[in-house]
């Protein structure tokens, strides 16, 4: 049997791995000449084994993981995984949900190469060089790898399953633009974050202002401390300190988790209901701040489906399915406290 990989032919063939699978799946976009070197490498080293690790039972072995820290956003995710159960047995698929520590990159990394016996991974990370490397790590030994709602760039993954981080930063100041009337100041509120999908929304939001509303101006805050009590008192100081003219104030973007915090600064200061805030995700947390006026709009993707999908994915391909990556990516709804869900 072959030992040759992939990533062995790609080096001696002088291309990229994803060259190489196309020419072994007999996928069309490369050259022909381009072919004739693939396959002349892998008639000296021989044919890979087929991706993913052989079913030793019934069921496929597949592992979610997601950060350890207690946002709304990510409990949200681990009850819809485990709600997901029966949904998973039904594909003959046996889940295990692993929250990792993400504050510390290499234990992450650490921790996730530990999972090397899952026949495939669905994973939220942070977006940092050793995580990058466990990935790399996990696809070399024929482990699947999705990422979810916030991608991994740069790294062996298969995919990312989730909406447009950078469309839904976007909309956001879309949405903030228009309601601004004749003030000019907008309010960009974050928590510390490696996630590379809140650092999208980052961009995408300043992208829209600078190119559609010019004169509005964007303050960002420091990052937001975790916990609503100290996002609170940091929002103040910033407003504070800064000397924010609050009558100039047009909305806030809050990108991540605090929007409890937030929206108590807001009621501190007289501004709720004034000030439109958004935020993202759809969580118990975000219902009750709508229906009390403190967040103007929510946006959010349909969670469910994008657990659902990864699972789809992965299972097809550790069947070696074809088009196994022809995914339809949930879109941006816009949430208000006429349409909750």
């Amino acid at each position: 049997m072959s030992t040759a990989t992939i990533a062995d032919i790609a080096r001696h063939a002088g291309v990229g791995t994803a060259t190489v699978d196309r020419v072994l799946n007999k996928r069309p976009g490369v050259n022909a000449e381009t072919v004739q070197r693939v396959l002349e490498v892998v008639a000296r080293l021989g044919t890979p084994p087929s991706r993913g690790r052989p079913r030793k039972g019934e069921n496929f072995r597949f592992a979610f993981v997601l950060p350890s820290e207690s946002t709304p956003f990510v409990e949200l995710l681990d009850r819809q995984i485990a709600q997901a159960a029966g949904e998973f047995r039904h594909q003959h698929i046996t889940e295990v949900t692993h929250r990792l520590d993400s504050s510390d990159p290499a234990q992450f990394a650490a921790a996730l190469a530990q999972l090397s016996g899952s026949d495939a991974l669905a994973l939220m990370a942070p977006d940092l060089p050793p995580v990058k490397l466990a990935i790399n790590e996990l696809v070399r030994t024929g482990v699947h790898v999705v990422t979810l709602f916030s991608d991994v760039a740069g790294s062996m993954r298969e995919t990312c399953i989730g909406a447009d981080n950078r469309a839904a930063g976007r909309t956001a100041g879309l949405l903030l633009g228009r309601m601004a009337g004749g003030r000019d100041t907008l309010l960009l509120a974050s928590q510390a974050t490696r996630l590379s999908g809140e650092i999208e929304r980052r961009i995408g939001f300043a992208q829209v202002i600078e190119e559609r509303f010019p004169k509005l101006k964007v303050l960002r805050t420091p990052d937001l401390p975790p916990g609503d009590t100290g996002a609170c008192r940091a929002l103040l100081r910033f407003l504070r300190g800064q000397s924010v003219d609050l009558s100039r104030v047009a909305g806030l973007y809050n990108v991540g988790s605090g929007s409890a915090g937030v929206a108590r600064a807001l009621e501190s200061l007289g501004l709720t209901g004034s000030v439109p805030v958004v935020a993202h995700d759809f969580t118990d947390e975000h219902r009750a701040l709508l229906s009390a006026n403190a967040l103007a709009y929510v946006l959010h993707q349909d969670v469910h489906y994008c657990i659902s999908t990864a699972a789809r994915v992965l299972r097809a391909l550790c069947e070696n399915v074809r088009g196994a990556l022809n995914v339809v990516q949930p879109r941006v709804e816009i949430l208000t406290a006429e349409n909750l869900l």
